[in-house]
């Protein structure tokens, strides 16, 4: 598993696996390289960034200095990441990890710990720590200070420690050592300045370290109440996601990546470390569905304190997305110094879909305040009141165009899936109103929600299609419309649906494989084609199985694993010649995975 030919060589997207403290990751490259760091946090600038700039953005080198095949695995039911290499004369393993603590976590303190082991034989290694901070754009300095070496940078400081010897030209560390079968050595990489000093990290410390962070995670995942089919995967999903979870607010950030390619050399590249309204009530079902409601709470939580309404907006009282710590302002920028991952600019940090209309959001949080209010804690009076006031808005509001659930940028349009999501916000609020006796004014909004559906119904279907649409009034096929049954909108055996599926399968699912919609036949504002969506091809799996389908489900489900990296984790999308395309891992896709396993476990019995 080298990296790819070409100079300045990029590993695939697909070759890595993830490692965090739910505050950052760190991206560990099969080749044992750390290519995309952000400190302190998910959506602050890289310090190591060679992801979107092989030649410049600054890497964690740490391997085998010799031939040697490589293998990266999970230490089984945790977030600690194992690169081995097996040489002639030796095998070693480098264990990457970063300290999480129970509790409140000390904020100032971030440590990535990289332990090396000699496992049999003799074995060399070489490391070059080469940061670039701020996108690579800010000039720093390393020095030796005692034990240490200082990487000094405006912004941000770093110190690294190491118990072999290591050299400092000024900028960057290098180290060339043997070990021996048995022996270790310890990389610790902190953040420090200010009131934070350097810390060592000798060998039993390393380890120590190593063993509070396995039972932690193994701790985490032992309150999941999962026990179907497809466990490992499941639980590498659940992983993940609170792998994704940024802990002092409870946001879920979309992907801790951002500008990795939706299409190789294309525009489509956006900044996925943000929190996106969308992916709420997928993120509290498929949490609660295995047990984990204090995450579930907490996103909640987030969603309560940073959603602020803002009646006076003219895209609504929310945004579609928020900073990790609940911030509006998200302002898009362009680094052209940066090549992009495998030459696909533009690099972009912050996302100006946040300034959006996307309608479909409000049913997604109200479908989540729902499912919480039903499996966790009943909602509070307090934030009914707020509930209700985003349900008059939407109930005054579905009935225009807007950006839809894919941000597409060529105008805005009657997306019959946003007006799915406002039919799913009013029903399920006044589900709530009915079941609790919560004063609501019931009679208007059944009226409004009865015009959504038959709206849909009459102008969302397509007779020359015999289908559901992805916009009113004309005949393009769109896979977000497989959430009509999974929203409970229609019926999974309604006739209208099955030819819909149909329709969708014959039109946009390759091998199992499902395209989000043809942009040729409906053009997004942007060049270009991208590979399929892997959210989608799990929603198509749901429907399969919903409707009865359940081998052509199951078979549909079990090809999508295949498409997995080597360590469960999913991009965004993948590409026509199968490999990991876009922000990675993508928080989406890995709860629709949840989603699709449980219920087809379920409905296999």
């Amino acid at each position: 598993m080298g990296a790819m030919t070409g100079d300045p060589p990029y590993l695939p997207i697909g070759e890595h696996g993830l490692i965090g403290d739910l505050r950052t990751v760190a991206l560990v490259g099969t080749n044992g390289t750390i290519d995309w760091y952000c400190c302190p946090s998910f959506d602050a600038p890289s310090v190591f960034g060679s992801l979107l700039d092989a030649a410049r953005g600054g890497s964690f080198e740490l391997a085998a200095d010799t031939p040697a095949a490589t293998k990266q695995f999970y230490f089984p039911d945790t977030n600690v990441l194992i690169t081995r290499f097996s040489a002639a004369d030796g095998v070693g393993e480098v264990q990457d990890f970063m300290p999480v603590t129970d509790g409140p976590l000390d904020g100032a303190r971030h440590r990535l710990i990289r332990q090396v082991t000699c496992v049999r034989g003799t074995l060399p290694f070489r490391a070059v720590i080469a940061p670039r901070f701020g996108y690579a754009a800010e000039p720093h300095t390393a020095r030796v200070s005692g034990d240490h070496v200082i990487f000094e940078s405006e912004s941000l400081a770093l110190s690294l420690t190491a118990t072999v010897p290591i050299e400092c030209d000024g900028r960057d560390v290098t180290a060339r050592f043997v070990l021996r079968q048995g022996e270790q050595a310890v990389f610790a990489l902190d953040q420090t300045g200010g009131d934070v000093p350097p810390l060592t990290c000798p060998v039993r410390q390393a380890q120590e370290e190593f063993i509070a962070t396995v039972s932690y995670w193994r701790r985490w995942l032992s309150a999941s109440h999962y026990r179907g089919r497809w466990r490992e995967v499941v639980h590498r999903s659940a992983l993940t996601l609170k792998l994704l979870t940024y802990a002092p607010s409870g946001g879920i950030v979309a992907a801790p990546t951002t500008s990795l390619p939706e299409q190789l050399g294309g525009p489509r590249n956006w900044d996925y470390r943000y929190v996106w309204i969308r992916d709420a009530a997928f993120c509290v079902y498929a949490l609660l569905r295995l047990g984990f409601t204090e995450e579930a709470e907490a996103f909640i939580g987030f969603l309560t304190r940073h959603a602020i309404l803002d009646p006076g907006s003219p895209t609504g009282p929310l945004q579609i997305m928020y900073g990790i710590d609940g911030r509006r302002e998200l302002p898009e920028r362009e680094l052209p110094h940066l090549d992009g991952y495998r030459g696909s600019a533009p690099v972009r940090v912050g996302n100006a879909a946040a300034g959006q209309l996307q309608l479909d959001i409000y049913g997604a949080l109200v479908d989540s305040i729902y499912l919480y209010n039903k499996w966790g804690q009943p909602i509070s009076s307090e934030r009914w009141d707020e509930l209700c006031g985003i349900i008059n808005w939407v109930a005054h509001n579905w009935d225009q165009p807007d950006e839809g659930i894919w941000e597409t940028r060529g105008g805005r349009k009657n997306f019959v899936y946003s007006r799915l999501m406002c039919w799913v916000a009013i029903e399920r609020a006044i589900r709530m109103a009915t079941q609790r006796g919560l004063p609501a004014d019931l009679t208007y909004w059944q009226r409004v929600r009865d015009g959504i559906y038959r709206q849909i119904m009459r102008r969302g279907w397509s007779d020359k299609m015999a289908a559901f649409v992805q916009h009113f009034d004309d005949d393009v096929p769109d896979a977000s419309l497989l959430m009509m049954p999974l929203a409970k909108f229609v019926s999974p055996t309604d006739p209208k649906w099955l030819s819909t599926l149909d329709s969708l399968r014959e039109k946009l699912v390759s091998d199992s494989l499902v395209y989000r919609y043809d942009p040729e036949a409906s053009p997004d504002g942007l060049p270009g084609r991208e590979g399929t969506f892997s959210v989608c091809s799990f929603w198509y799996v749901e429907a399969l199985a919903r409707a009865g389908r359940i081998d052509e489900a199951r078979l549909a489900f079990e090809k999508m694993l295949t498409y997995a990296n080597h360590v469960g984790l999913y991009a965004e999308q993948i590409s026509h010649t199968g490999e990991q395309l876009g922000n990675f891992p993508q928080a989406l896709t890995h709860l629709a995975l949840i989603s699709a396993a449980f219920n087809l476990d379920h409905t296999l019995g």
